[in-house]
């Protein structure tokens, strides 16, 4: 039989003595790179399996299951082979690798004696300021960072050591420690950052960058080096072009955090990805999005498949709408420039609440290795059906008692049609979701500060108690934001000599249940951790935005026509245009609040 099976690349020996071998098998028929490891000591056949698996037309996606295979004889030679164009990469968990449930303890020792520089590209803007630097600065007080560590903060304003420091003291708080012993933290912390002034896209900077790293990095027999860019996106290509030529560590790991926006569109992050995939690894690429970061939304996975009750009830059959909400109580104030190119859909909806949605809706994977959880949520994000227009309401606040609106914003034109405020219904199709409503909400300006994903479970049939059409249906409530919390609202009786039903809720509320909510993290303490750790369970995959993008290309493309309709006003400090109400009702739901 012919298995269309090409040849083997990228072979690598390793563990004891050189007894296990990885490498990569190339299908002719369907252009699909497979990867695996396995045992140089066993049968030959088993090679003809990994072979058969390249050629089954079920192997087209990374829905496909992998198996630990054998091979009796390394091969003397590799045939090479050209590249095949668009093809497919089958990502496969290594399941030698600490795992996302890993304790940080056992994870922070198995980094712990290696050292580290990391890199704060852009380091005077407001991103490093408020968010970069006081995460690593918590994650060295609470001793999680490795022994040796260096910080530098890289950026084109000329700065002295003692400027850079002074820059970046301002933003450095304790969140449980005394003021005394905070500031003994702070004495130990900045001798550690140091500057470099350069600019983005210049390579002679970067190679100069990397060389002011030996005198630390000499000492060590390993020297890893992770680059934050804390950037524009107009400057990702260059920088990352300059750091993959000239500031890779020599003999270590070189990781490269990404943040938002990842592209416009699906077309400008297809040229994005392109061009970033020249120069880095895909596992050398860390996309971040501090929302996997925030606890609640650490926590959906546990809840849902660690308690088995959830799991029989988790499907078409039993609720009735999901519902993720985000709102913030202000406006743009101050960042009318970012967000009138942006809007509210892709700096809230594309990326941190349809990262939500995934996890709520994806399958369970086959372990808890960063690789297999992004495969389940890329064949959720899969199964979504692309949004249009017709699937959203569009709103754009007003201004109202005194607070201005969003046209009233220095930068913003008159004639903006920027939204600041969208609703949508998803559609899933798969055989546990389909007929779901998946309802989505984000705007600016509005009556609450509030991030909550609510499931909604259909009312019990055969109602013998006569329960009032606004009780009925039980209702689960996760709130990301404020005061992180998990409620399961339920119809009771009201104690006493009464038949009075009422809604209760049973409570879990972190701030009273752990000792340990007092010391949330923020969430780029934890993310930054995990880049330290090699763990991406919490970034995101290069299949993972295309298919994002692919879900919203459509409805952005028509929202920016010259003749598409503008977004409804909506006033300062309400819940949004009328007609996200309208839109949930035509699918025989409402928007829920407490």
């Amino acid at each position: 039989m012919e298995f269309g099976f090409v040849g083997v690349s990228n072979l690598k020996l390793f563990g004891n003595g050189g007894s296990k071998l990885a490498a990569d098998f190339t299908c002719a028929r369907h252009g699909v790179v497979y990867s695996d490891v396995f045992s140089v000591r066993r049968s030959k056949q088993n090679l003809r399996r990994v072979a058969m698996h390249a050629y089954d037309d079920s192997v087209s996606s990374v829905e496909t299951e992998t198996e630990t295979v054998t091979v009796e004889n390394t091969p003397t030679s590799i045939p090479e082979i050209s590249p095949i164009a668009d093809s497919k990469r089958i990502y496969v968990a290594d399941t030698t690798d600490l795992s996302l449930m890993d304790s940080v303890h056992k994870r922070k020792d198995a980094a712990r004696n290696e050292p580290v520089t990391i890199v704060v590209v852009g380091a005077s803007g407001d991103l490093a300021k408020k968010k970069t630097f006081p995460a690593l600065f918590s994650l060295f007080y609470h001793d999680l960072l490795p022994k040796n560590f260096r910080i530098v903060g890289y950026a084109r304003r000329h700065m002295s050591d003692d400027e850079f420091r002074d820059l970046i003291l301002g933003s450095l708080t304790c969140r449980v420690i005394d003021g005394a012993r905070c500031g003994a933290k702070m004495d130990e912390f900045l001798p550690r950052c140091s500057y470099f002034q350069g600019n983005y896209d210049s390579r002679e900077s970067f190679e100069g960058l990397s060389l002011s790293f030996e005198g630390f990095e000499s000492q060590f027999n390993v020297a890893n080096r992770l680059y934050y860019l804390a950037i524009p996106p107009s400057v990702f290509e260059p920088a990352c072009s300059s750091i993959s030529s000239t500031a890779r560590a020599p003999n270590g790991w070189t990781r490269v955090v990404v943040e938002k926006p990842f592209g416009r569109n699906l077309d400008t992050y297809t040229k994005l990805q392109q061009s970033m995939s020249k120069m880095l690894r895909e596992e050398e690429i860390y996309r971040i999005d501090h929302y996997l970061g925030k606890e609640l939304v650490q926590n959906v996975m546990t809840l849902r498949f660690a308690n088995a009750v959830f799991e029989p009830l988790w499907n078409r059959h039993y609720i009735e709408s999901v519902q993720i909400v985000f709102k913030e109580p202000f406006g743009v104030e101050g960042r009318a420039g970012y967000f009138n190119d942006i809007g509210i859909v892709r700096d809230i909806m594309q990326n941190h609440l349809l990262q939500v949605l995934a996890l709520i809706g994806m399958e369970v994977p086959v372990s808890l290795h960063g690789e297999d959880i992004r495969n389940e949520k890329v064949k959720l994000l899969r199964s979504i059906k692309p949004l249009t227009l017709d699937d959203f309401v569009l709103g754009q606040y007003r201004g109202k008692n005194g607070s201005p609106g969003y046209l009233d914003d220095e930068g913003v034109p008159q004639s903006s049609t920027t939204p600041t405020f969208a609703a949508c219904a998803f559609s899933i199709n798969n055989r546990r979701w389909e007929g779901v409503p998946f309802l989505m909400k984000a705007g600016k300006a509005l009556d609450a500060r509030k991030a909550e994903i609510r499931i909604r479970f259909k009312a019990s049939p055969g109602d013998i108690f006569g329960v009032p059409a606004q009780m009925a249906g039980n209702e689960l409530v996760l709130r990301v934001q404020p005061d992180e919390a998990i409620y399961l609202k339920i119809v009771s009786k009201v104690p006493g000599l009464t038949s009075r039903l009422e809604q209760a809720r049973l409570n879990l509320f972190y701030r009273t249940a752990w000792e340990e909510s007092k010391d949330i993290p923020d969430a780029y303490e934890r993310l930054i951790l995990d880049v330290i750790q090699g763990e991406k369970s919490l970034f995101i995959r290069d299949d993972e935005l295309e298919f994002a993008w692919k879900i919203f290309d459509t409805a952005l493309a028509q929202m920016e026509l010259p003749n598409a309709q503008k977004p409804e006003p909506y006033d300062y400090g309400s819940r949004g245009p009328v007609e996200s109400e309208h839109l949930a009702y035509k699918l025989g739901v409402k928007w829920s609040e407490d």
